[in-house]
């Protein structure tokens, strides 16, 4: 399991100016709240928040986020109380936790009741303190890449409402390197052959998208340089999810979907727009 110099040292790449005192004072209580219990894997949980709060820091969140990734599970599975939670670390991480707690403990018959009170659950927590939402996207997100783990009936359970209601979470948020993972785990199981095809035929192809991209937007960077506006460029190769939805929609194999990659421009302007299309 990681230690706690090599973890402070991993998130202080996304941030160099992390309070660490602080969060290594969470570490240490989490790993010591978390301590005997183990996750399906028969790994230790602690391996768990650790993953949550990296990919907290990856998103460049603040000290008080991380620190409710590394502590988001200890109110739920731990005799420790959202009091003693806000008595060490401050009512702000306490709010948090208890926000996530709350969204964790929501059970539900159907699922679509599910999905709709999930989501209305949701956006009442984003109205609080969108950093919530942010943490229980962080965590699904791990507790998805380790979904081999579960019962064939719990990851198509879990790939069902990833799709239902954490992706498209993701995306209202803007958060879209996590709606894509979620959305490209849960089509691994919940069509493992057709993922799996998609997996081999596009993988091929994409150092060669890439590649055709980066010419691309070199080609309109130039352009736009003559313009004097101010300009943010992206390309990216879509991502099988993206691919597979598509092909199901327009009834189509893969070899008759063209549009295979995708280059965003964000401009200032209503005009600046019109002046890129040109």
């Amino acid at each position: 399991m990681e230690s706690k110099s090599q973890f402070l040292k991993d998130i202080k790449q996304f941030n160099p100016n992390y309070d660490t005192e602080m969060i290594g004072k969470a570490f240490d209580k989490a790993k010591e709240l978390h301590e005997g219990q183990l996750r399906k894997s028969g790994e230790p949980y602690f391996i768990h928040p650790i993953a949550v709060a990296k990919i907290l820091a990856q998103l460049h969140m603040d000290e008080e986020t991380i620190i409710g990734g590394l502590l988001h599970d200890v109110v739920e599975d731990t005799a420790y109380t959202h009091e003693d939670l806000a008595r060490d670390f401050g009512e702000t991480v306490g709010a948090l936790v208890e926000g996530v707690t709350k969204l964790g403990s929501i059970k539900f018959d159907t699922q679509e009741e599910a999905q709709a009170e999930n989501l209305r659950k949701m956006f009442l927590a984003m109205s609080k303190d969108i950093r919530v939402l942010i943490i229980k996207l962080a965590d699904r997100l791990h507790n998805m890449r380790t979904a081999r783990y579960w019962s064939p009936e719990k990851q198509k359970e879990k790939s069902r409402e990833t799709l239902d209601i954490y992706a498209p979470l993701a995306s209202r948020l803007g958060i879209y390197t996590i709606k894509t993972e979620l959305e490209d785990i849960a089509l691994k199981y919940l069509h493992p052959e057709e993922y799996a095809t998609l997996e081999a035929e596009v993988s091929v192809k994409r150092e060669q998208r890439e590649q055709f991209i980066q010419q691309v937007i070199g080609e309109i960077r130039e352009a736009l340089d003559q313009l004097n506006m101010h300009y943010d460029i992206f390309g990216r190769s879509k991502h099988l999810y993206s691919v597979y939805k598509k092909m199901i929609l327009q009834n189509k194999q893969l070899d008759e979907i063209f549009d295979l990659t995708a280059i965003r421009v964000i401009v200032d302007t209503v005009r600046d727009c019109y002046a890129v299309l040109g």
